[in-house]
């Protein structure tokens, strides 16, 4: 056979897979008769209504001189690690504002940072392709900084989110722009499993985030620039569990849902998007009209301890209160007193939901807390 049948052999095989592509979105449209708000509102459901002293700004926690990228809460809830561009890592006191590390890195562009479930160690990965862990017990060297227990190497790409397994302080998972995710055994420092890469049900594009399930550690789902989220049993790393479309852009941000039948996502075609993992059906988009042409990028995002209530970070500074059961923005912090000046780039809630923390590009993080009579919800 030669060259030029080929290529028109594979023009043709991509023209077929773009119009089975179309004709599923088509079949997906008609089994989409509802959503989530259409059946609240028909039983009558009323949203979630804020006061402006239910939802507050309680603590600046000032300390970066970079934009602030990402962040992470300890389980018991009273301290919060930070990564910035000014390639430090600082856990904070979240009670107190006051700085128990300031970490410096070996590597200065840092994209992602995680507590261990013991609150003894933390990891953080960027574009040196390496996951680096710190014991926050350890001795320090002579110039006052931490150094690097484990390094965890193996990746082609930037690490661009780490996870640790919960309940377990001796495995992450981190996903990376050499399009695959990696469950890790930190005691060993090797790869346990790969998921994606030459397997064809993986990602085609750089993988951006993962959240594991609380309700089933061994079950977690990964967002790509490809536009698709896919749920992973960490058992069966050949193949995704599943595949969910809907995005038109990079899905920046994936996080399960407090039951962990469902889970959310933010993209950058400024939509959230509720997915059921047992089904693998689009429950419900979150998405409000803008004025202006240019659509502000979902950058990350945050369940209540319920799921009443989801918290979204855009790229213009806003960060919607959504009410999850009715699809309608409830609060928009952006406009709040003490709110960013800049991008929100990161946001985590407590372990018992009590508090927010937003990150941001301003070099701040922000607690929020729930004030008044307003009840955690």
């Amino acid at each position: 056979m030669s060259v030029s049948e080929l290529k028109e052999r594979h023009v043709a095989a991509i023209e077929t897979v773009n119009s089975l592509r179309e004709q599923l979105k088509q079949k997906r449209r008609l089994l989409l008769d509802t959503d989530i708000a259409g059946y609240a509102r028909e039983q009558g459901r009323n949203p979630v209504s804020f006061g402006p002293t239910d939802l507050v700004c309680c603590r600046i926690l000032q300390g970066h001189t970079g934009k602030v990228y990402s962040l992470d809460w300890t389980p018991e809830k009273n301290k919060i690690v930070s990564a910035s561009q000014d390639g430090r890592l600082i856990v904070w006191n979240a009670l107190t504002s006051q700085k128990t590390h300031a970490i410096k890195l070996p590597c200065a562009w840092v994209m992602t940072c995680a507590f261990s479930p013991a609150g003894q160690s933390v990891a953080c990965g960027g574009l040196d392709s390496v996951c680096s862990i710190f014991n926050l017990n350890s001795p320090t060297d002579k110039d006052g900084n931490l150094t690097v227990s484990r390094m965890l190497s193996g990746h082609k790409g930037y690490v661009s989110s780490c996870q640790y397994v919960p309940d377990e302080d001796t495995h992450l998972i981190t996903s990376s722009g050499d399009k695959t995710c990696v469950l890790w055994d930190i005691t060993t420092g090797l790869r346990t499993s790969v998921f994606g890469g030459e397997f064809q049900s993986g990602h085609t594009a750089d993988v951006l985030s993962v959240s594991i399930s609380r309700s089933n550690s061994r079950m977690f789902v990964s967002g790509s620039c490809d536009s698709t989220a896919r749920l992973w049993d960490t058992r069966v790393a050949s193949r995704a569990v599943r595949t969910f479309h809907g995005h038109e852009g990079d899905v920046n941000t994936v996080k399960f849902f407090p039951d962990g039948n469902r889970f959310g996502t933010g993209s950058d075609d400024g939509t959230c998007r509720l997915f059921d993992v047992r089904t693998g059906h689009q429950l419900q988009v979150f998405y409000q009209q803008h004025g202006d042409d240019e659509i502000p990028h979902v950058t990350s995002i945050a369940f209540s301890i319920s799921g009443r209530l989801l918290f979204v970070g855009y790229s213009n500074g806003d960060c919607y209160v959504w009410d999850t059961l009715l699809a309608e923005v409830v609060l928009n912090l952006g406009s709040m007193h003490n709110s960013h000046e800049a991008r929100i780039s990161c946001l985590g809630l407590s372990a018992d939901g009590s508090a927010l923390c937003t990150g941001s590009w301003d070099t701040n993080l922000k607690i929020w807390a729930f004030g008044g009579h307003r009840k955690i919800i």
